[in-house]
């Protein structure tokens, strides 16, 4: 059988030289991607060039905020499974060759994601940034959603999967975090897998301040409120509970 195809996504703002680290990494994989789409969200810079310059399909999405430009690009997706990262993530040369057959091996897998590995500062700032960041997102989004949240630097989901839930996000707000909100929504017709082995190296800028810290933090609250109360995370963990007592087929 043949492994499935995948389209790379990457959505990007005035991030022209992270974005060519970005392509670089793209182009070195030991399994090329069927496609990678560029979306440039209203770039000052010569992101489009960049995006060009690689081969890449570059899109243009006026309406503000990385979900309104993520969707953009996974609207215009034609692999079997449209990967994500973002203009700062260098995801590794067996990337998409990991997420093909992760897929391949699955097929009642919705989507997967893993973590991401901070690369630049020192050895104290990516482990406090492991800890303090990665590990807390993944535990407190888990506990909301009462499964895997999907990491927006390193996701894969489904086409048809994203087809299923594309009308149903929440696509032109951009207060809220695009991965979380997703996360929701392909969480209630499929299984999102964490993979610890999926790594992706990610810039630092997150860490850069306890205020942009505290804002990403406020933006996590106001996606899990906006899915409130059908969403609560108590009814999840329910619906859940359900679920496995009573496994039946993907709704994909």
């Amino acid at each position: 059988m043949t492994p499935p195809s995948v389209s790379v996504v990457v959505p990007s703002r005035d991030d022209a030289t992270l974005l060519d680290r970005c392509l670089t990494a793209l182009a070195a994989q030991t399994v090329a991607p069927a496609q990678v789409v560029v979306v440039d969200n209203g770039s000052r810079d010569d992101t489009a060039d960049v995006a060009r310059r690689y081969g890449a399909t570059c899109l243009h999405e006026s309406t503000p905020g990385i979900w309104a430009a993520a969707a953009t690009g996974y609207d215009a997706a034609v692999g079997d499974v449209i990967a994500r990262c973002d203009a700062d993530s260098v995801p590794p040369p067996d990337w998409i060759e990991h997420l093909a057959a992760t897929f391949d091996a699955d097929p009642d897998l919705a989507a997967v994601t893993g973590p991401g590995r901070f690369v630049g500062p020192s050895r104290l700032v990516r482990v406090l940034g492991d800890v303090l960041y990665m590990r807390a997102y993944r535990v407190l989004m888990g506990g909301a959603l009462a499964h895997p949240p999907l990491f927006g630097s390193n996701l894969a989901m489904r086409r048809t999967v994203w087809e299923h839930v594309a009308h149903d996000v929440h696509r032109t707000r951009q207060d809220l975090h695009d991965d979380v909100d997703l996360s929701y929504h392909v969480g209630d017709v499929g299984t999102i897998r964490h993979d610890p082995t999926l790594v992706v190296g990610i810039s630092a800028r997150p860490l850069r301040d306890w205020r942009g810290l505290w804002e990403r933090v406020r933006r996590g609250l106001r996606t899990i409120d906006v899915h409130r109360p059908d969403d609560a995370p108590s009814r999840r963990h329910l619906r859940r509970w359900r679920s496995a007592a009573r496994p039946g087929r993907a709704a994909f």
